[in-house]
């Protein structure tokens, strides 16, 4: 069932930073020999199954299982809407299976893998340009006032990076509200997690932003894009071949965005500038 997503200025789905499992207490000794506890970020297999075929073993929190998967395969091009007919999950196994309405084969698929720059899941099957050919993302246009606006309430959300660190965040977002904000040890699994509730509540993408904590690589371009998010923003760096496929797509992509400072190295068109700021 769609969610109206207009209807609520707060959180949809945000960190729970007292979710048991996700931390852990370590005892160890600071620069001067002091002992110190500090929380960890917990790591642990998750195995994606898509009807009867393994298909990846990715390095999760462990939260949101059933959302990495769908994410993960949607964005793989492995799984649309019209065809999930149930997930299962299995916490004890460590185990999601993804089933369809119909029997998939993807063997040829998964010989064509290509590892990439990406932490944990880094992995795309297949030409990873397939489905971007002819793509066109709407000309949605980009309050710049609404960028700072989602860099003050994210950079201050509590979450599992301000208690643990040594993870990243995925935010989906619509104007200036925070709407879905996921955490994992990968970008590419956070991302997915927030492609998977999209899927699940069949969110409209049109006129929304992703923001991220992680590198604007291809992969993360690409992603958005098969994901129809016009604009992707992260207060991390580019790479090359990033910033050529938002051009090609149409992608607004904005990098560095530290308090009110940022660059954008596609799309700059589309941004609205307060009056007198340009």
């Amino acid at each position: 069932m769609a969610v109206n997503l207009s209807a609520s200025s707060n959180y949809l789905v945000a960190p729970d930073t007292t979710a048991k499992g996700l931390t852990r207490a370590v005892t160890g000794r600071d620069q001067e020999g002091r002992e110190v506890e500090m929380r960890v970020v917990e790591e642990r297999p998750l195995t994606i199954y898509l009807n009867r075929t393994e298909i990846v073993t990715a390095m999760t929190i462990g939260d949101h299982p059933e959302l990495l998967a769908m994410g993960f395969l949607a964005n793989q091009g492995m799984l649309r809407a019209d065809e999930l007919a149930g997930v299962d999950y299995d916490d004890d196994l460590g185990v999601v299976v993804v089933r369809t309405s119909a029997e998939t084969d993807y063997e040829a698929k998964l010989a064509k893998k290509v590892r990439t720059s990406g932490c944990a899941v880094g992995t795309v099957f297949g030409d990873m340009m397939e489905g971007l050919e002819g793509l066109r993302l709407p000309d949605t246009r980009v309050k710049v006032a609404d960028l700072y606006a989602l860099a003050k309430e994210i950079n201050t959300t509590p979450s599992l990076y301000l208690e643990a660190g040594a993870i990243h965040g995925t935010v989906l977002c619509e104007g200036p509200r925070p709407l879905v904000y996921m955490e994992d040890v990968g970008r590419h699994n956070a991302v997915d997690k927030v492609a998977g509730w999209m899927l699940r509540e069949a969110a409209e993408a049109g006129d929304k932003v992703l923001y991220t904590t992680g590198r604007l690589t291809s992969e993360m371009v690409i992603k958005c894009a098969l994901m129809g998010i016009p604009a992707l923003v992260s207060r991390s760096g580019f790479t090359a071949w990033g910033v050529e496929i938002a051009r090609q797509v149409g992608l607004t992509l904005i990098g560095r965005m530290r308090g009110e400072r940022f660059v954008c190295l596609s799309g700059a068109e589309r941004l609205l500038w307060p009056e007198g700021a340009e």
